[in-house]
């Protein structure tokens, strides 16, 4: 299996990615064999990947790490880098390569102190691969003053370290940076290559992969986790049930307050599948005593893990949120493609009832109307706004169409 298998309905960026990886094959092969350098290459230092959520930002940024680090004797022989097979690759690709580092965040913001590590170890040499790698995947989360240290790094780097930043759009990335990266623009899969990767990759089944490619618009890891989670399923339901519930104030505000309830009790369940671990393994660290009492001097680290993990609830609950509404803006665009006559077949064909009854009981200039007040709130809580009280407003909103 190449390295290029999971890269999913990016043709044009898979070619330009393998064209680099071969240049930067040679060029490492011609330095440790004392030969000059080839003059002109594909490759270069600093790339950035965008694209919209689920377009597989950071499996390519991933998979082009694999192939730079790529150790198959077949590129002897005119293979090209990214067999897949040899330790060169599957190591980068499951996170445990020496020399790709891999930085995403699960709080609302990349900071100063991280981000000059970063730059401190891309200018180490690799210890035992052909390029040290940095792939950086929340690049958008970067405050102005990381991006600032981030600059000097990305201007001058070591002669063997890339740089891969991933970010949903060139916009989310400061000027300066941006001018300095080779930018690569993934789109949005087609769902038949979302549900093919789910059947051959995951096992799932064709009927069921077909039906959340659909109902995620191509999103490979939310169609992942339709496809396998119970409760990802139990979630969408519920959200898709709001627009028959806006009947009248009482509705909205209840059905307000449960897609905050939802968005709260995902981030409780992620709290309590890594916050616990995170806790005992750093009292081990300190050398907590017997019956959970703690060294003296040991409540600053204690404190400071504690406002991660609440910072990281913040992220988990928005993140949560922001996915509902995301659902519930799919509902209304199926809707608004049966009353103007579309053939295109609806991303949400299971609740295909509940779509009629919406398209019959409003218009299109209602329907577009409603489309505007969820993005509306999307933007209300970029904005941090009152979660409840944005949501309230739309759900308002939705009810007068």
């Amino acid at each position: 299996m190449a390295v290029w298998d999971d890269v999913v309905g990016q043709e044009r960026v898979q070619e330009q990615l393998s064209a680099a990886a071969r240049d930067a094959d040679a060029q490492v092969t011609a330095q440790s064999a004392g030969a000059p350098v080839p003059a002109a290459s594909k490759m270069t230092h600093a790339w950035l990947f965008t694209g919209p959520p689920g377009s597989g930002r950071s499996t390519a940024a991933r998979a082009f790490a694999a192939a730079l680090q790529c150790t198959s004797p077949d590129r002897a022989l005119g293979g090209a880098p990214g067999c897949g097979f040899c330790d060169g690759c599957h190591t980068a690709l499951v996170g445990t390569h020496a020399d790709v580092e891999v930085i995403r965040t699960d709080l609302l913001s990349i900071g100063v102190g991280q981000t000059r590590e970063l730059v401190r170890r891309a200018q180490l040499s690799p210890a035992v691969g052909r390029w040290q790698v940095i792939i950086l995947e929340d690049a958008d989360r970067l405050t102005e003053g990381a991006g600032n240290v981030l600059l000097k790094a990305v201007e001058e780097p070591a002669p063997r370290t890339v740089w891969l930043l991933c970010a949903p759009s060139i916009e989310d990335v400061l000027p300066t940076i941006r001018s300095r990266c080779r930018h690569l623009t993934l789109r949005t899969p087609p769902a038949a290559a979302v549900a093919d990767v789910l059947i051959r990759r995951d096992g799932i089944e064709p009927d069921v992969a077909a039906a959340v490619a659909r109902a995620t618009q191509g999103h490979i890891g939310r169609a992942r986790r339709l496809a396998t989670d119970e409760r990802a399923r139990a979630r969408r339901t519920a959200v898709l049930k709001l627009p028959l519930r806006v009947e009248d104030i009482g509705g909205c505000l209840r059905g307000a307050q449960e897609l905050i309830d939802a968005a709260a009790e995902d981030a409780k369940q992620v709290a309590e599948d890594i916050d616990v671990k995170e806790t005992e393994d750093l009292k081990a660290a300190l050398g907590a005593q017997a019956g959970g009492r703690m060294p003296r001097g040991t409540a600053g680290a204690m404190k400071e893990l504690e406002d991660r993990q609440k910072r990281r609830k913040t992220r988990t609950q928005r993140d949560s949120l922001d996915l509902a509404l995301t659902d519930l803006t799919s509902f209304y665009r199926d809707v608004l493609a049966l009353q103007l006559g579309s053939r295109v077949e609806p991303a949400n064909g299971d609740v295909r009832d509940s779509l009629d009854r919406v398209a019959r009981s409003s218009t299109p200039e209602g329907t577009l109307r409603r489309i505007e007040a969820v993005v509306a709130c999307r933007k209300a809580l970029e904005r941090n706004v009152a979660p409840l009280l944005a949501v309230e407003a739309m759900a308002v909103s939705l009810r007068a169409g």
